[in-house]
């Protein structure tokens, strides 16, 4: 079984899938270290390199084909970049055999109190947002749910993560995953 974790930035996909497969004593993969690792570079570069976000993700895409393939990835959880059920990501996602996409969603102003920052090389930096920034931000976190909300309903299932903590959140993915047919997540055994 191959979960992948789809979500607009800062929604928790990392964190929450690195708990749900240690749960699960499965592998987890955050797919912009895998694509760090295999480009040799960060996001930022890479996507600088990039004349379109559809080429990134053309970029991104064979990223993770390289993680399918894998023999550590038979049974995993994925987490997947923004996009990740768009375009060439979402090729690849949606013929992955065993593969179960699972959005998490949670409230804009949720989303914004975990925003992190980076700088050009994908380290954290600490930034204090002033109360301007703050609802710039929160427009743009509000302007990105409801940009990505169509190709989310791709996904077998949806959670709502809005008043979870880390572990219960990663608990409450399980049991939604669980609950999904057979014939709806890929065949894949729970």
């Amino acid at each position: 079984m191959r979960i992948f974790l789809a979500g607009v930035s800062c929604v928790g996909k990392t964190a929450i899938g690195a708990r749900l497969a240690e749960l699960r004593r499965i592998r987890f993969f955050d797919l912009d270290v895998e694509t760090e690792r295999l480009y040799g570079m960060s996001i930022e570069r890479l996507r600088n390199r990039h004349l379109t976000p559809h080429d990134f993700r053309l970029a991104v895409s064979q990223a993770l084909q390289h993680v399918l393939s894998r023999e550590d990835s038979c049974h995993c959880v994925i987490a997947l970049p923004p996009s990740g059920l768009l375009g060439a990501l979402w090729k690849v996602v949606s013929k992955t055999r065993g593969a179960t996409t699972v959005v998490l969603s949670d409230t804009p102003e949720n989303i914004l109190r975990r925003i992190t920052f980076y700088d050009v090389e994908s380290r954290p930096l600490q930034k204090k947002l002033t109360d301007h920034e703050k609802r710039l931000y929160l427009r743009e976190i509000k302007r990105d749910i409801a940009y990505y909300n169509r190709s989310f309903r791709r996904a077998n299932v949806t959670v709502d993560i809005s008043s979870c903590g880390l572990e219960e959140a990663s608990c409450k993915v399980w049991e939604e995953l669980k609950s999904i047919p057979s014939n709806d997540r890929g065949n894949a055994p729970l």
